[in-house]
């Protein structure tokens, strides 16, 4: 984070995001504003508290890709929930813990990966050896008085030991220092034969041959009845109390040496990694860089109704109050604060508005920033700029078939027009109207693609108005299907 200025981030931000120029801004001095605070040595740093960023705007328009990607950029735990799943303490459903919980489990994985990845030469000579043993059964380093037995799955090998073993049983009479010589030629021919078949597996030579290797059974989750309903953590806990009591069943499984080197050398480096040390660095990070995507906000705004109580409104917001002021929040790895972990919350906010959520929920969200809607303009840029265009997501996909798409400024304009026509007549659903509509405009050549002579299409003006031109004259059909 040292090297990104703002600047910067705004910059890498446009790369995959059109337009939206407040909230890119907002949310990179917040990043910054992390770096910053991580810089400050004396006591004003535990003082120095994220500021909250409100995003107002409708559906497809970009909230929750600006978040992801910055999460992305800082390599920072990120979990993006749908408040409307969260339910009042006392009724059944997920509580609002629940999702600084998802964002340690996220923290560990990432630690977990980060782990792995530095102990990955070590793994994979481990995982080697672990196939050299199967390859070559009794090469290790212990041998017996009559040498070393050996049971490889290779013709020649077996041949060859057999040989040796039928001399030694005919050698009688013979000193000890001769045993202990021929003791000792074996083992250096082993040795030697041993680094010959770890070359020919580094080079891919024993890739398709079928082994049996032993791994852990996956057991059944316990106490699988909770599921969902709110109890989920303690399924998770009876799980931890009881799982060192019962021992690791084993199974064996016959796959290719290829994919037994993946399995071994992932079994390996989780052994070499010390996960009690994973678990404080993930609760560390998660803390001081863990970020919170609060989807859908506007679903819990507005009072009770009159009816009765709504679960999942103002007894939601009272929930989550606390963990965005700061608190601490126990899980089966430790105790979290929350105090520093920075939350993004986004709502389209078409029937109610930000004043109508509690006041002490607003006042934890002081940066708003509102989106715009997209234009027909945003909607060229969205299919020709980012590095994920849509257009160049169906270019690769059909090159596969051997067919070369090309998009014409005047399908793209065509595209854009329609989409944006559709969404002023109909829902506005942002940039997620340019996946229908080019799902329609190219689903007979994905239909086609395989079985097509050509080799070359172009999507033109001509080809898009031929493709939707029906649809969208019928009002009522363009309804359901664009």
């Amino acid at each position: 984070m040292d090297e990104l200025t703002p600047r910067q981030i705004v910059e890498e931000l446009d790369k995959y995001i059109i337009g939206q120029g407040e909230a890119k801004k907002s949310v990179a001095i917040a990043l910054r504003n992390r770096y910053r605070r991580m810089q400050i040595t004396s006591e004003l740093k535990d003082e120095v508290i994220p500021k909250n960023i409100l995003m107002i705007g409708p559906t497809g328009v970009g909230k929750t890709e600006i978040a992801r990607r910055l999460a992305r950029m800082a390599k920072a735990p990120f979990l993006k929930v749908e408040v409307s799943k969260f339910t009042e303490v006392g009724y059944v459903g997920r509580d609002v813990e629940s999702m600084v919980r998802d964002l340690l489990e996220t923290g560990i994985r990432m630690v977990k990966e980060e782990k792995m990845a530095e102990v990955q030469e070590r793994a994979q000579i481990l995982a080697e050896e672990r196939l050299l043993d199967i390859l070559l059964p009794g090469t290790k380093t212990t041998t017996t008085s009559k040498g070393v037995e050996l049971g490889s799955i290779f013709a020649e090998e077996q041949q060859e030991q057999r040989e040796k073993i039928s001399a030694d049983d005919s050698s009688e009479g013979t000193n000890l220092p001769q045993e202990q010589e021929e003791e000792d030629s074996v083992t250096k021919r082993q040795k030697r034969r041993r680094e010959r078949f770890r070359q020919r597996l580094r080079d891919g030579f024993f890739d398709d041959k079928m082994v049996e290797i032993e791994v852990e059974a996956r057991n059944q989750r316990m106490l699988e009845i909770f599921s969902s309903s709110g109890m989920e953590e303690m399924g998770v806990n009876m799980e931890d109390l009881f799982g060192n009591l019962l021992p690791s069943k084993k199974k064996k499984r016959k796959v290719t040496v290829e994919k037994a080197k993946e399995i071994l050398q992932e079994k390996e480096a989780a052994r070499l990694i010390d996960m009690d040390e994973v678990s404080s660095e993930a609760i560390d990070r998660v803390e001081q860089e863990g970020i919170i995507f609060l989807d859908e906000i506007d679903k819990i705004a507005g009072r009770e109704s009159d009816s009765g109580p709504e679960v999942s409104r103002e007894g939601v917001q009272r929930d989550i109050l606390p963990i965005v002021e700061g608190s601490t929040i126990m899980t089966k790895h430790g105790s979290v604060a929350t105090d520093h972990i920075l939350f993004i919350a986004a709502g389209a906010f078409h029937v109610s508005s930000p004043a109508d959520l509690i006041p002490e929920l607003q006042g934890r969200f002081p940066i708003r920033v509102e989106l715009d809607s997209l234009t027909r303009q945003d909607f060229i840029k969205i299919l020709q700029q980012p590095e994920n265009a849509l257009t160049k997501q169906y270019q690769a996909l059909l090159a596969t078939e051997n067919l070369t798409v090309e998009f014409a400024e005047s399908g793209i304009d065509a595209i854009a027009s329609y989409a944006a026509r559709i969404n002023d007549e109909t829902e506005n659903i942002g940039a997620r109207r340019l996946h229908t509509i080019m799902e329609k405009v190219l689903e007979e050549i994905s239909f086609s693609a395989p079985e097509m002579e050509e080799d070359r299409v172009v999507i033109d003006e001509e080809y898009v108005d031929e493709a939707l031109s029906e649809i969208v004259q019928d009002r009522d059909l363009s309804r359901y299907i664009l």
